[in-house]
C-alpha cells in the first residue's frame, strides 16, 4: 500500500470519527475551503461555509452515528470511497420531509471523496431515499 493511499485511508476514517464525536469544528477542518458536496438525490454545494450550514440543518434535525465503515482508497490516494450503516433518529421536521417524531432508522450508506493536499476536495453521498421514508413512517 503506498502512503498516499494509508494517508487517505486515515484521512476518511478521521473524518467519519470526526463526525461521530460531533466536534464540527475539526470536522470542518478535514475539508478543503472550496470542497463541492454532492448532496443525496440533490444538488452540489461548494465551500466550508456552505457545508457549515448543511451541518446545522442535519445536527438540528438528525441525531446520526456512522457504523460499520469500511473505506478503500486509490492507490495514488486521489479518490475514496466508504460504504457504511448510518444509525439515526430524526428530531425535528426538516424542510420538505415528513413530520418528524423521534422515529429511528438504520440506513446503509455510500460516500465518494476526491482527496487534495491531505483534504477532502469533494464528498458524494448515496442513500436510498425511498428506504429512509419507509423508515420513518411516510412511504
Amino acid at each position: 500500500m503506498s502512503s498516499a493511499q494509508t494517508s487517505s485511508l486515515q484521512l476518511i476514517r478521521t473524518y467519519y470519527e470526526t463526525f461521530n464525536r460531533g466536534n464540527r469544528v475539526a470536522f470542518l477542518d478535514l475539508l478543503a475551503d472550496d470542497v463541492a458536496h454532492d448532496i443525496n438525490q440533490g444538488g452540489c454545494e461548494v465551500g466550508k461555509e456552505a457545508f457549515r450550514a448543511f451541518l446545522q440543518r442535519m445536527d438540528r434535525c438528525y441525531r446520526e452515528q456512522v457504523v460499520e465503515l469500511v473505506s478503500f482508497a486509490s492507490e495514488d490516494g486521489k479518490r475514496g470511497a466508504a460504504e457504511f450503516v448510518i444509525k439515526g433518529e430524526y428530531l425535528s421536521t426538516d424542510e420538505g420531509l415528513p413530520p418528524a417524531t423521534g422515529q429511528r432508522y438504520r440506513l446503509p450508506v455510500g460516500a465518494f471523496f476526491e482527496i487534495e493536499n491531505n483534504v477532502v476536495k469533494r464528498i458524494t453521498n448515496y442513500y436510498n431515499l425511498q428506504d429512509w421514508l419507509r423508515q420513518v413512517g411516510a412511504a
